[in-house]
C-alpha cells in the first residue's frame, strides 16, 4: 500500500471521540515523551533556579531553552498533524480536509500568540 494509501485508510484514526482512533504523531509517541520528559526536568531546574535565588538573567536563558524546546515539540505535532490527519481528511473530500485545515490553523494561531 502506499504512503498516501496508508493516510487514507487511517481517515478515521483523526476523528475525535473515537476511542479506537490513532493520531500521527504515535509512531514517534516515545520520543515525545523523551522530550516532553526533558522539558519537565528543564521546570524541576528552574523552579530549583529560583529556590536558591539564581541570578536573574540566568533564569531567563533557561526558561529561553524550555520555550524553544515546547515549540520544537508543538511544531513536530503540527506536522504529524497536517501529514496524517489533514491528509487523511483530503482523501475524503473538501468538507472533511477543511475541518482538518481549520483546527491546524487555530492551532498554528494559539502557538504564534
Amino acid at each position: 500500500m502506499s504512503e498516501q494509501a496508508d493516510h487514507i485508510a487511517v481517515e478515521s484514526d483523526c476523528q475525535h471521540g473515537d476511542d479506537s482512533h490513532r493520531h500521527g504523531y504515535i509512531g514517534a509517541k516515545d520520543d515525545y515523551l523523551k522530550r516532553l520528559r526533558r522539558i519537565e526536568g528543564q521546570a524541576r531546574g528552574l523552579q530549583r533556579m529560583v529556590d536558591e535565588d539564581a541570578y536573574c538573567i540566568d533564569i531567563l536563558t533557561q526558561v529561553s531553552a524550555m520555550t524553544k524546546a515546547l515549540h520544537a515539540v508543538s511544531l513536530g505535532l503540527l506536522n504529524d498533524h497536517m501529514t496524517h490527519c489533514v491528509l487523511a481528511a483530503a482523501g475524503e473530500g473538501d468538507d472533511a480536509a477543511r475541518v482538518k485545515i481549520d483546527e491546524a490553523m487555530a492551532a498554528i494561531a494559539r502557538l504564534a500568540r
